[in-house]
């Protein structure tokens, strides 16, 4: 990854938290032959789901992402991926010798566009595999059906809340080798993909150690990671998180690009076993340990809670004029011990209180706040 400079790649149009199907096609779409693009299908209220599709290899690649509407940095640093394969980088040209990779930048433009999870039913794609009440759920299947992938990546954002085991490190990516049965048994292609995945953590390692965290692998069909992996085709859960002052998550961005372009690395070099197995429940489990903002000592601002009460907030993600804005609210209050905050103020602590001061918001939540 040192050899590759991500801002040489980095789509540089499409930045910030909400990324739609209109906005791909006025500024991204563009870039590419019309051969490389297909309309593979229409969501519930009939906008256009494409899929872009580079390479001449023998071995097929197949990804998706924002299949929750609202989580889109899995999707900018699939644009970045793209526009590096079409470069002359010596990698590039290797995975596109090698892989025919397939890849759907928004499975759910109806929820991308209203900044939602679920579609235009209210519905979660990821819950959907199984029954395929939805028209985007049908497209995917449609896709895979077709496609035949070898591998499939399914890319996601995961909340500010987890940390990288019980650690104070933020779970800045976390990757998933999800079950294929109740017994949550070592297939083959699960293997692969555990060792595809000890892969990406040892070159993540370099730029963000500690900070990569390892998904709950309880198994339900209904999920598509899973269903997929029913099918002996091995599958990898991408979900991209928080780094320090990120929140537009432009730097996660940036260390998802690279976890791409490993894992394509090592699929086209045929390099999978050159990883153990074991070294992948190695990597942490994901824990909730984080607050967005952590206020300790809150009885300084307010006198009717108990001594050493602290408060834990996390921003609610709220689309205002094609933005995304982060409003506070109160999720916890109690001593909360053992819990971090990505911003933490102990109101005991003058500097501190200051710091405090100009967050007026928080200060008024405090201040209206009961115990």
């Amino acid at each position: 990854m040192a050899s590759i400079n991500h801002s040489d790649y980095k789509e540089s149009t499409i930045e910030g938290r909400y990324v739609t199907h209109e906005i791909l096609q006025e500024k991204w779409f563009v870039n590419f032959d019309a051969s490389m693009l297909q309309n593979i299908g229409t969501s519930v209220e009939g906008h256009t789901i494409q899929s872009v599709t580079l390479g001449k290899g023998e071995t097929k690649i197949l990804m998706w992402s924002q299949m929750h509407g609202n989580e889109s940095t899995t999707t900018k640093a699939a644009l970045d991926m793209l526009n590096f394969l079409i470069s002359d980088n010596k990698l590039a040209k290797s995975i596109v010798d090698s892989c025919r990779v397939l890849v759907i930048p928004i499975l759910n433009p109806d929820g991308a566009k209203r900044y939602t999870r679920t579609n235009a039913n209210n519905i979660d794609l990821n819950r959907d595999a199984k029954l395929l009440s939805q028209p985007e759920s049908n497209v995917l299947r449609n896709v895979f059906n077709d496609f035949k992938p070898d591998y499939c990546f399914n890319l996601h954002d995961q909340r500010t809340l987890f940390s990288a085991g019980k650690t104070e490190k933020p779970a800045t990516v976390s990757f998933l080798s999800p079950a294929s049965d109740i017994g949550r048994n070592l297939t083959p292609s699960r293997e692969s993909a555990m060792k595809i995945i000890v892969g990406m953590n040892k070159a993540l390692q370099k730029e963000i150690p500690g900070q990569v965290g390892r998904y709950d692998d309880d198994f339900n069909d209904n999920c598509v990671g899973d269903f997929f992996q029913t099918k002996q085709v091995p599958t990898i859960l991408f979900e991209a998180g928080h780094y320090a002052k990120d929140y537009y998550r432009e730097k996660t961005r940036e260390f998802i690009f690279y976890s791409l372009l490993e894992a394509l690395g090592i699929i086209a070099q045929e390099r999978i076993d050159e990883f153990e197995t074991g070294d992948y429940f190695k990597i942490p489990e994901n824990e909730k340990m984080y607050y967005d903002v952590l206020v300790k000592n809150a009885q300084v601002i307010n006198p009717s809670f108990g001594p050493k009460y602290s408060i834990g907030f996390r921003f609610k993600e709220i689309l205002k004029e094609n933005t995304v804005l982060f409003e506070p609210e109160i999720v916890d209050k109690d001593e909360l011990k053992g819990c971090f905050g990505h911003e933490t103020y102990d109101c005991s602590n003058q500097k501190d209180f200051d710091a405090l001061s100009f967050r007026k918001e928080i200060l008024s939540l405090i201040l209206t706040a009961q115990q």
